[in-house]
C-alpha cells in the first residue's frame, strides 16, 4: 500500500501545476496504478469510464453508484504514492447540496484533485445553463475550501463531447466563467486541433489547462507544451488499448480457433514478478 501522506501528495500536485507540462495518464484499477508508477508518471487521474467497464457498466449517468466510486478512488490512492485525480464526473447530484457533499467525500477518499463537468446526462439538455453550472463550481470550491486540504478543483466545459454548435465558443465562455470562481484547472475535454487548444489555453491564462489525448491526433506531448498546456490527461484511451488487446485476440479464438493473437504479449514472469517484488517491498515496510 502507497504511503498515505495526504498534505504531502496534494502540495507535490499543486507544484506540479505551477509551471512546465505533464501527463497524467489514467489507470482503472491497482494494478494499473502501481505500473504507471512504476514508469515514473508523477501523477495519475481516475477514468470514469475504464472503471465503469471494467465493472461491466456503462459510463453514463447513474450507472455506477457514488459509493462505489469513493470506493474506487480510496483503492487508487492507497495503491501508489502518487497523488491522485479523480474524475468525479458532474459530481454525482443534480442539486447543489448533496453536491457539495460528495465533494467532501471525495475530498476524504484522499484525493489531490477532483474535476466536476458541466454536462446534466440529459440528452434533451446535456449541459447546465451557465448560471446553474458557475454556481455548481462554486458550491464545489466552497466545500474544497471548507476541509482546507488544498485539493485542486478542475472544471470541465463538455461542450465538444455534447455536441455544441458552437463548441469552442461555448467552452471558452464556460471556462473563463469557471476560473472567475475559483477553479484551479480548466479543462475542454474533446478539443481536436493546436489552434483551439491555444484558444483555450489563452483564454484562461495563466490558469493551467488540461488536455485530452486519447487518440493518435499526431500530436506529441512536445507539441501541446508549445501551445502552453500544463498537463495532459489520457482518459479512456489506455483502457480501451487493453480492451482492444483482449477483443480482438478473443474474436481471433471465438471466430477462428487460433491463438496468434497471444504473440508478442507481456510475460506472466514480468506482470507477476513486478507484483511480487512490490508484495515483498510492502512487507518489509511494513
Amino acid at each position: 500500500m502507497g504511503n498515505l501522506n495526504f498534505r504531502e501528495r496534494r502540495n507535490a500536485f499543486r507544484r506540479l501545476h505551477e509551471s512546465g507540462c505533464f501527463v497524467i495518464p489514467n489507470p482503472w484499477d491497482a494494478g494499473t496504478a502501481r505500473l504507471l508508477e512504476r514508469l515514473g508518471f508523477q501523477a495519475l487521474a481516475s477514468t470514469s469510464s475504464g472503471f465503469a467497464f471494467s465493472l461491466g457498466l456503462p459510463d453514463s449517468e447513474g450507472a455506477v453508484p457514488v459509493a462505489a466510486v469513493l470506493a474506487h478512488l480510496q483503492d487508487l490512492v492507497a495503491a501508489t504514492n502518487l497523488p491522485v485525480n479523480a474524475d468525479f464526473e458532474s459530481g454525482y447530484a443534480a442539486e447543489l447540496e448533496p453536491l457539495a457533499e460528495n465533494v467532501r467525500l471525495c475530498v476524504e477518499a484522499g484525493v489531490a484533485g477532483l474535476s466536476i463537468e458541466d454536462s446534466t446526462g440529459d440528452r434533451t439538455h446535456p449541459l447546465y445553463d451557465l448560471p446553474r453550472a458557475i454556481e455548481r463550481v462554486r458550491t464545489a470550491r466552497k466545500a474544497i475550501d471548507g476541509t482546507q486540504t488544498g485539493v485542486l478543483l478542475v472544471a470541465r466545459a463538455e461542450c465538444f463531447l455534447t455536441q455544441h454548435a458552437d463548441a469552442l465558443r461555448e467552452a471558452v465562455k464556460r471556462l473563463e466563467a469557471y476560473a472567475t470562481e475559483g477553479a484551479d484547472v480548466l479543462y475542454a475535454p474533446g478539443l481536436r486541433t493546436i489552434d483551439e487548444i491555444r484558444t483555450v489555453v489563452n483564454a484562461v491564462a495563466p490558469k493551467p489547462v488540461n488536455v485530452l489525448m486519447s487518440s493518435d491526433s499526431g500530436l506529441r506531448v512536445g507539441d501541446l507544451a508549445e501551445a502552453g498546456v500544463r498537463r495532459i490527461s489520457v482518459g479512456s484511451g489506455l483502457a480501451r488499448a487493453a480492451w482492444a488487446g483482449f477483443l480482438k485476440t478473443a474474436r481471433e479464438i471465438a471466430e477462428h480457433g487460433t491463438f496468434s493473437g497471444f504473440a508478442g504479449i507481456t510475460s506472466f514472469g514480468e506482470l507477476n514478478g513486478f507484483f511480487h517484488e512490490r508484495l515483498n517491498n510492502q512487507r518489509a515496510g511494513g
